[in-house]
């Protein structure tokens, strides 16, 4: 599904306007029809009060529709106008007359109106600001929404948390934290960044009518990832495949204490589909591995407690490197070693990620499309530190671009970038914050390079998969108990998504 930049949803409205051959009132009216239909189907008739803040834009235009159509239903509500400029839009004074026909007078808020009287329970609709909010409110409309935010109730936003911008920082104490935010048609980035998506608990698209052919016609930066993306990725398997069919992984790094991350990829490796997988790690290592995953070849370079040379006496289809491997001296000159010798795209994480940025030149020895899975922290060390999400992101799309690789950054939606533009992840929960994860999460795009799936690929299915399997976890656990290897049980459950419905189309073929 594709992000939309607040330009982008703009040219979609005036497309629509000019293709349907509608007036601008029509369509906000469809919008507001759209939101009361979906508070309706919540509400069902409740005695609940409905107080309805409405800006005077069009945002606000679309609230006063909103009331409008809970009136004619029987609704109790309160509508105020938030009074913060003489300016208004031709659609809300429109909409503010059809209410007034209806004999209701909205309550006109200025800079020194008492706050209105909101009971707890009730129900606040906030429609002050929409998408095209360019510059910061009023201090009295940010005390004004701080005191909605206090308050005990259903905070409902239209479009957009009011008081956030679509494509640059806010000012969070002038934002509304809305309980539900019900947007038009798709969702916006800032439902999906740490410091804004707070303030968006849960999102709903609703479908207004912009026409789906011009909006798939723009090239937008972002899109959002889920299981009707991921979906047609995946690869059925042939019935006279073999081990050899799905490539031969190596998982390297470990040191002593940390060998648990190389036996935690290793295996999610071996269950993401790897048809072979071999640990590279030192002689500490050997032990442990053998006899806690027996499915698992494992390789020494004869040191006991770090990695100095990574030989590798085969030729893998992919390496996945870096988990506990530590930055000494030997292996930092070993990682750098490694890769100058190898050419195929890898998979890096944690102490690989920390030895590049302690040693940038090594970037250049990067082959092209190699997949870097950095937290916050490893990212920051890469790209230096930024002021806020959109200088983030933007730091992180250039790196890609000068490198040559995918970015996958970790987070409670994961993104993923390559030079072309982001995918953000829509699985996962907060118990996935836990040890061991991220060192799943790079068995899992292991496994998928090693079957052939392109860079792009692995690292989109990767985090998708490793975030459902980390959603199939709490069917039977909470979040709290959850851990890396409760992950790796589920990988199973969460490819088999994808394999039930395949199989099904398969057999149906062969029956034809």
């Amino acid at each position: 599904m594709k992000i939309l930049s607040a330009e982008q949803i703009r040219a979609a409205d005036a497309y629509t306007i000019q293709s349907q051959n509608l007036r601008s009132e029509e369509l906000m009216e469809r919008a507001g029809i759209t939101i009361f239909n979906w508070l309706h189907q919540q509400l069902n008739g409740s005695p609940v009060t409905l107080h309805i803040f409405c800006g005077i834009g069009n945002n606000g235009g679309d609230g006063l529709v909103v009331a409008r159509h809970l009136l004619e239903h029987g609704y109790k509500i309160q509508v105020y106008v938030v009074n913060y400029s003489d300016k208004r839009s031709q659609d809300f004074l429109i909409n503010f007359d059809r209410l007034k026909e209806q004999k209701v007078w909205p309550e006109i808020l200025k800079e020194k109106s008492p706050m209105p009287d909101i009971q707890d329970g009730d129900i606040v609709v906030d429609a002050i600001f929409g998408t095209g909010l360019n510059r910061e409110p009023s201090p009295w409309v940010g005390r004004l929404m701080q005191d909605l935010n206090s308050g005990k109730n259903l905070l409902v936003s239209i479009d957009i948390p009011s008081g956030m911008f679509l494509d640059k920082p806010s000012d969070l104490g002038r934002v509304i934290h809305a309980n539900y935010v019900l947007t038009f048609q798709h969702p916006k980035l800032v439902f999906f960044l740490p410091s804004t998506g707070s303030f968006c608990e849960q999102w709903v698209a609703l479908d207004i009518g912009l026409d789906e052919a011009f909006i798939n016609s723009l090239d937008t930066d972002y899109e959002l990832i889920g299981y009707h993306e991921i979906r047609p990725l995946y690869r059925f398997r042939s019935k006279f495949s073999h081990k050899g069919t799905f490539g031969h992984a190596v998982i390297a790094g470990g040191s002593h204490g940390k060998i648990g991350a190389i036996k935690l990829a290793a295996e999610a490796c071996l269950r993401s589909g790897s048809g072979l997988v071999t640990a590279y790690v030192p002689g500490c290592g050997l032990n442990p591995l053998q006899s806690s995953i027996p499915e698992v070849m494992v390789l020494t370079d004869g040191e006991e407690k770090e990695i100095r040379e990574i030989k590798i006496p085969f030729q893998p289809t992919v390496v996945g490197i870096g988990m506990g491997m530590g930055t000494s001296k030997p292996s930092l000159a070993a990682f750098r070693s490694f890769l100058e010798g190898w050419s195929s795209p890898v998979v890096v994480d944690a102490d690989g990620l920390n030895m590049l940025a302690k040693e940038k030149a090594m970037l250049k020895l990067l082959p092209p499309l190699s997949v870097l899975t950095p937290h916050p922290g490893e990212l920051e060390r890469l790209i230096g530190s930024w002021k806020n999400e959109f200088e983030k992101l933007e730091m992180a799309r250039e790196f890609v671009k000068k490198v040559g690789c995918i970015l996958v950054i970790k987070g409670a939606h994961t993104i993923v970038l390559d030079k072309e533009k982001g995918y953000v992840n829509t699985s996962g929960n907060p118990g996935m914050a836990t040890a061991g994860s991220g060192d799943v999460l790079t068995g899992v795009i292991t496994g998928l390079l090693a079957q052939g799936y392109t860079p792009l690929e692995a690292a989109l299915m990767g985090v998708y998969v490793h975030g459902r399997a980390g959603d199939l976890c709490l069917q039977a656990q909470s979040m709290e108990s959850l851990t890396a290897g409760d992950i790796i049980i589920q990988l199973g459950t969460a490819f088999r998504e994808f394999y039930l419905e395949d199989s099904t189309q398969s057999n149906e073929e062969e029956g034809e």
